[in-house]
């Protein structure tokens, strides 16, 4: 059983970076799809982005290309979010999951989960 604990969240500025650590145990990150999701108050959980197993390839969703990274170290078996430029409307708990499988949004298609990290961006 894989389990995955997010951390790294906290309050910034408009403009300001944090970087989320998703850290996995029970499971080898390097031989899973590896997604971060986030949720706002009253909102749906939505796609942020996901890196392949094996050769690590990302992806991300239209609203944070180009301003946040998925990387994964394997020696420490973490993925981590760096998020730049963030924007009040990033304010969401983040949540990374794994997956053998999937790499897009259909949250049914993800088998783990982590508990979430919140971040809060002020203007």
């Amino acid at each position: 059983q894989v389990q995955l604990v997010e951390s790294g969240g906290g309050a910034v500025q408009a403009g300001g970076s944090l970087r989320l650590s998703c850290a996995a145990s029970g499971g080898t990150v390097r031989n899973y799809n590896m997604g971060w999701f986030r949720q706002a108050p009253g909102k749906e959980r939505d796609f942020v982005g996901a890196i392949t197993r094996g050769v690590g390839i990302p992806t991300y969703a239209a609203s944070v290309k180009g301003r946040f990274t998925i990387s994964r170290d394997n020696a420490k078996n973490t993925v981590y979010l760096q998020m730049n430029s963030l924007k009040p409307e990033d304010t969401a708990a983040y949540y990374c999951a794994g997956s053998q499988w999937s790499m897009g949004p259909d949250l049914r298609t993800w088998n783990y989960w982590g508990q979430g990290t919140q971040v809060t961006v002020s203007s």
